[in-house]
């Protein structure tokens, strides 16, 4: 297991390995220590989610509000999708930024976001698994989205697929507008998060 910081500070991708014979594979998807080691704090789990998409199905952009906010590890056992952290921390040295990993079942990897990011995924294929594990439960009081087919953001997406959104990621603000309503975490909001964190908090 591997890992390394992405483009965008306090994301991380993870390569894991996958040990395979006649049986079929197994994989050591998710290590607190090694997490732990290189983000300065270990991840609080509060909740574990699944999805399955088909091919074009597009997720987010989405984040929780700080404090306490949502820090995300997530996996994808099977199928295929483009998984984006974009930093939405106003203040943040690389706000607006992005970076993209591909996740699928065959050369497994993981993302870990902290709080305070935003964070979508483009489904690649039909019936793609996605396993995540949060930092804190679902509150959709304090659940916001960005648009994901903003033109300032500038995602990844290829333009081979047919999206399908929700209505409520189809209606979200752009960037600039959410930082206009008061919708984006701060840096300093999350950094103060991030400082409770390692402390034990």
């Amino acid at each position: 297991m591997q890992i390394r910081e992405l483009a965008v500070r306090d994301a991380y991708v993870i390569d894991l390995v996958a040990h395979g014979d006649a049986r079929g594979r197994f994989t050591e998807w998710y290590r607190a220590d090694v997490l732990s080691a290189a983000v300065g704090h270990a991840l609080p789990l509060a909740q574990a989610n699944h999805s399955v998409s088909a091919r074009g199905a597009l997720r987010g952009v989405h984040f929780a509000l700080v404090p306490p906010g949502q820090a995300k590890y997530v996996y994808c056992p099977a199928g295929r999708v483009l998984d984006v952290v974009i930093d939405v921390r106003v203040g943040s040295p690389t706000f607006g930024l992005h970076d993209s990993v591909v996740l699928d079942g065959e050369q497994p990897r993981a993302v870990y976001l902290a709080e305070g990011l935003g964070h979508a995924f483009l489904s690649l294929a039909d019936g793609s698994s996605v396993t995540y594990l949060v930092s804190s439960a679902y509150d959709p009081a304090r659940e916001v989205g960005v648009d994901p087919l903003d033109p300032e953001l500038g995602l990844p997406w290829p333009a081979d697929v047919e999206f399908a959104l929700s209505a409520k990621d189809r209606e979200a603000p752009n960037l600039a507008q959410a930082r206009e309503q008061g919708l984006l975490p701060t840096m300093a909001e999350c950094e103060a998060r991030y400082a409770l964190l390692g402390t034990g908090g």
